[in-house]
């Protein structure tokens, strides 16, 4: 059975992440995820395209600009969300994914929350982001969040781009 402790958000400036913190874990988990729904799975990190394992060896090059949230339960990562530093007045959500044992618990609900009031805080005036169309049930959770879809700012197929006024 999932712990059922408490999950509280973790605000961490990319600048100062460490490498052992499990956000790398997370980020494996998340990319790992998605190339096999993408049809293109990996045996493990390794197989992975160089830019994700960049972000899973070294988040705080890859992310240093911008803002990780984590969540945690019993001092365990359970979930992460990255929040981009504002760029032309929007910030942009990345990497939302939380561990399969704590979902159904709003974990991705408290990183949403927090992330959105992370981009006010820094100056946005919307916040973007892009998902899998067959992820339903992220798309669900953004429209709840009050995302719409927009047009695309991205050309690979089957991604959906939305976006939020804040």
């Amino acid at each position: 059975m999932a712990d059922q402790r408490e999950v509280s958000i973790v605000r961490r400036p990319g600048r100062t992440l460490s490498t052992d913190d499990g956000l790398g874990e997370l980020l494996a988990a998340y990319h790992l995820r998605t190339e096999a729904e993408k049809g293109e799975p990996v045996a493990d990190v390794g197989g992975l395209p160089e830019r994700y394992r960049a972000e899973i060896s070294d988040p705080r090059t890859a992310f240093v600009d911008d803002v990780v949230l984590v969540a945690v339960s019993g001092g365990t990562p359970v979930g992460c969300l990255v929040v981009t530093a504002p760029v032309d007045g929007r910030s942009e959500i990345k990497r939302l994914w939380t561990d399969p044992a704590f979902r159904g618990r709003g974990v991705a609900s408290s990183l949403l929350r927090a992330a959105l009031a992370q981009a006010a805080e820094s100056g946005a005036g919307a916040v973007r982001l892009s998902v899998w169309k067959w992820r339903t049930g992220a798309i669900a959770l953004y429209e709840r969040f009050g995302f719409a879809v927009t047009e695309s700012w991205d050309e690979r197929d089957q991604l959906v781009c939305m976006e939020r006024a804040l």
